[in-house]
Formats: C-alpha cells, sequence, structure tokens
C-alpha cells in the first residue's frame, strides 16, 4: 500500500471534519422503501418550501438526507436542531454574536419543521413548538429588531411578533399563514415589509401556532372577531396608519374575507388562497389538519368553522384594492382556481401576478415574492408610484 505524508509545512497545522450525509440522489425506488409518513414528508417539503420557511440550504440537504437513510422525519429535524444549538452555545458571547443567531435561527426553524407531520395536538407537538419560539424569541432579544405581542380578543388571546419599520413607519400589515406554515415561518415576509416602511405583525390567528398551542385559541364560525381585535391592536398603537392584510397559502382566504368585511383593511395581498376552503375535504392529510386547526374531532363542526370564511363575501360596493399572487407551477392551487378567485372578488381594484414556474405561495423564488409584495403594499398604503417591469 502506498502511503504519504504531510509536508512539513503541514505538520503542526490542524485539521477539522465536518462529517456531513450531503445531499442524496431521490429515486422513485429508494422513496417508496421509506415509511408512509417520510413519503409524505419528502413529497409535502420540497427542498424549496423548506428554505421558504426559514431553513439553511445545508439543513435542508442533510435533513432529507437523513430521511432518505431511513431515520424518522421529527427524529431527523430535532437532531439537526440539537447540533445548531451546540453550535449556537460555542459562540455564545462577545464578537461571535451574529454566529449564535444565525445558528439559533435555523434551531428554531428546524424545531418548527419537526412537528409539521404531526396531525393532532399533542403534548410533545406543544412542547416542540414552545420550545422553537423560545428559541426565536432569544434571536429577538439579541437583534433588538422584533417583540413578541400578544393581542387580547373576545375569546383567548393571539400571540404574533411585530416587526417595526425602520426610522419609523408610515403604515402597518398583518401577515399571517395558513393551515401549517405560520408567523415565525413567514418572517421574511415581515421583514421586506419593515424595510419599506410598514410595521408588519406576524401573526398566528385562529387555529395557528403559539395562538393555538399556547392558549388553546381554535378556529371557529367566530374567528373574525380576533382579527378584529388583531386591526384594532394596530389603530391604537399607530393612529392614522392605514393597514394592510397579507394571507399566504389559505391564509390568502382569510385576507380577502377581511376585507371584505372590515372596511379598515385598506389593501389586500392573497398568496395561494382558494375561493372556498371547505373544497380541501377532499384532501384526505391536509383536511385532517384543517380539523385540527378548530380544536374538534367533529368534521362537521370544522367545516362550519371553514365555510364561515368567505373570501369573495359582497363589500357593499365598497371595494377595496387586491393583488393575488399565483404560482404557474402549484401543485396544490390550478390556474383556473385563482382566476375564478380574481373574477370573483368584490372589487374592481385588483390584479393578479403569475410566477410561471412558481410552486404554491412561491416558496421558490421567496426574494422576488416578498419584494413584490411589500413594494405594493407599500405603494397601495403610502400612496407611492409602483414601478414594476
Amino acid at each position: 500500500m502506498e502511503t504519504t505524508s504531510l509536508d512539513s509545512s503541514m505538520q503542526s497545522a490542524r485539521v477539522t471534519l465536518r462529517q456531513f450525509l450531503g445531499r442524496r440522489a431521490e429515486s422513485e425506488d429508494g422513496i417508496a422503501r421509506l415509511s408512509v409518513e417520510s413519503q409524505a414528508a419528502l413529497r409535502q417539503f420540497s427542498l424549496e418550501r423548506l428554505m421558504g420557511y426559514g431553513l439553511a440550504y445545508a439543513d435542508v440537504s442533510e435533513l432529507r438526507a437523513r430521511v432518505l437513510e431511513g431515520e424518522a422525519w421529527e427524529a431527523a429535524a430535532t437532531g439537526l436542531a440539537e447540533i445548531a444549538l451546540k453550535q449556537a452555545n460555542a459562540a455564545s458571547t462577545g464578537p461571535a454574536q451574529p454566529t449564535r443567531i444565525l445558528y439559533l435561527r435555523r434551531a428554531s426553524a428546524l424545531l418548527r419543521m419537526s412537528q409539521m407531520m404531526m396531525l393532532v395536538d399533542t403534548r410533545e407537538r406543544r412542547r416542540i413548538f414552545a420550545r422553537a419560539a423560545t428559541i426565536y424569541g432569544e434571536v429577538a432579544k439579541l437583534r433588538s429588531d422584533r417583540q413578541r405581542i400578544l393581542v387580547e380578543t373576545d375569546s383567548r388571546p393571539l400571540v404574533g411578533c411585530l416587526i417595526p419599520a425602520r426610522g419609523g413607519g408610515v403604515a402597518s400589515a398583518i401577515v399571517i399563514g395558513g393551515v401549517e406554515g405560520w408567523a415565525m415561518d413567514f418572517d421574511c415576509m415581515g421583514e421586506a415589509l419593515a424595510a419599506r416602511g410598514i410595521d408588519a405583525l406576524m401573526l398566528d390567528g385562529p387555529g395557528q401556532g403559539e395562538s393555538r398551542f399556547d392558549h388553546n385559541h381554535y378556529l371557529s364560525v367566530r374567528w373574525s372577531d380576533a382579527y378584529r381585535s388583531a386591526i384594532d391592536f394596530l389603530e391604537r398603537r399607530t393612529a392614522g396608519h392605514r393597514i394592510g392584510f397579507i394571507g399566504n397559502s389559505i391564509g390568502g382566504s382569510f385576507a380577502m374575507a377581511m376585507a371584505s368585511i372590515d372596511k379598515r383593511v385598506s389593501a389586500c395581498v392573497c398568496n395561494g388562497g382558494v375561493i372556498k376552503p371547505t373544497l380541501a375535504r377532499g384532501n384526505t392529510t391536509f383536511f385532517a389538519k384543517m380539523v385540527a386547526a378548530c380544536g374538534t374531532n367533529n368534521e362537521e363542526e370544522a367545516l362550519a368553522a371553514w365555510g364561515a370564511v368567505d373570501p369573495i363575501a359582497p363589500t357593499s360596493g365598497r371595494g377595496y384594492p387586491l393583488l393575488i399572487v399565483h404560482g404557474g407551477k402549484d401543485p396544490m392551487i390550478p390556474m383556473a382556481a385563482s382566476e375564478m378567485l380574481l373574477a370573483a372578488a368584490p372589487t374592481d381594484d385588483k390584479e393578479m401576478v403569475v410566477f410561471s414556474d412558481g410552486d404554491h405561495c412561491i416558496y421558490n423564488h421567496r426574494d422576488d415574492r416578498d419584494a413584490l409584495i411589500a413594494d405594493w403594499v407599500r405603494s397601495r398604503l403610502a400612496g407611492d408610484v409602483l414601478c414594476r417591469s
């Protein structure tokens, strides 16, 4: 066997190996040998979607590789989160603080992802999400650029994260997610708004995130009362500011419904919503998550709650500025469905922007999506001229 020796200049050098599985080829045969849950996770959470929810590319590659090697989704994501936390703790003081922030953000995103395949609100799921929120809160303190907000309602509180505009805002906006991705998962959109002078309230609405897991605030037929309270909060905070409402995934349906219900919504963005949320009943797993958002096992009760969300409800002729964002390769919402929603929207001031290769919620063009939405909202709430080629 041939051997080699280190050059004299390398004799005292220290070499550290960071070991990774690395990105794996994902063949149909290889995926078919995995558990049903792992197959579903790999199918539902693409590389682009995972990165859209805040995961780093390296963590996405490693997560999918571990699952392809047979590790359970929750265990793989949690294990990577623990590695990120160790790296954060190793850089906990002094000038290494940006490194600590980096790894804490990665750990929080991985923990949030670890509970995505859970269909019911077990104690373990609540514990995981609470831990992710605590880590996210630590990042907020280190960065001093956002604060946790509790919005009191007539029933249970809503939890949000307020990202104030730099140098003072000229308007405000509420941003919500859908059935799976929630406030922390879309904070990049809030950051884009804040950079453009819009105070962004990243909100966990009824049946979402911390509002659900910490305060048992579930979706009901009176869901709009809770969002009215969030609008009240923004009005009290900055009297005179115009308010926008941005909804992602099925949250887009809520955004449009609130624009129809509450005249204080001065601009609305629907990124991936549907004309009738109850149509999702045909998707067994997704509908199970919709039912869980209502805190019940009774499907009819859940259908009543979701049926109360009407994005095309009449506005008595008031209308409102509306932007619909659609992905041409969206596997959940076909182009015809978004065109139907656009046509039926009860306003004349409406437009739709289509990303020809966009996936659901345009995760594969995240920065472009956020810039588009934030610029549009700024133009509608602050009266700026919008230039877009």
